[in-house]
C-alpha cells in the first residue's frame, strides 16, 4: 500500500457512504475482515458483515458529506483523519463528525483490518 493507494480507497469509501451504497463499501474489504467502529466494541468479522452494517447505516443518515487527509502510510498500515457531516433520520439533527482511520490491507489492496476512533457534535436541525 503506497500513498496513491491509500488516497484512491478512501475517495471509494466516501464515495460508498455518501451514496449510501453498502455493496461499494463491502468490496473494499477482503472476505475475511475485522471491522472494529470504536475501540470497545466487538469486530465485524466479515466482508458480508460489513455489508450487513453498512446498508443499515443509510437508514439513519442523509445529506453525507465526507472528508479526510492521509495521515501517513507505513507498509500496509494506512492512517487518515476523517470529517463527515450529515443529517439524522427521521429527526433531521445535524451531526458533524471527526475521526481517525488506522487500516491494515492485504496484498490485493482490501483492507483487512479496519479501527476507527471518532467524536461528534449534534448541531441543531438540517432546517436551522
Amino acid at each position: 500500500m503506497d500513498a496513491r493507494e491509500f488516497d484512491a480507497w478512501l475517495a471509494s469509501m466516501g464515495r460508498a457512504w455518501e451514496e449510501r451504497d453498502p455493496d461499494r463499501a463491502a468490496e473494499l474489504f477482503a472476505d475475511d475482515a475485522l471491522y472494529y467502529e470504536t475501540p470497545f466494541s466487538e469486530p465485524l468479522m466479515s466482508r458480508e458483515a460489513i455489508r450487513g452494517y453498512w446498508a443499515e447505516v443509510p437508514e439513519a443518515q442523509e445529506n453525507v458529506s465526507f472528508r479526510y487527509e492521509v495521515v501517513a502510510v507505513a507498509g500496509e498500515v494506512g492512517i487518515a483523519r476523517w470529517w463527515t457531516s450529515l443529517d439524522r433520520v427521521p429527526s433531521g439533527v445535524h451531526a458533524e463528525f471527526d475521526g481517525v482511520f488506522v487500516l491494515t490491507f492485504n496484498a490485493s489492496g482490501r483492507c483487512s483490518e479496519f479501527r476507527e476512533w471518532w467524536h461528534r457534535v449534534e448541531t441543531g436541525s438540517a432546517a436551522d
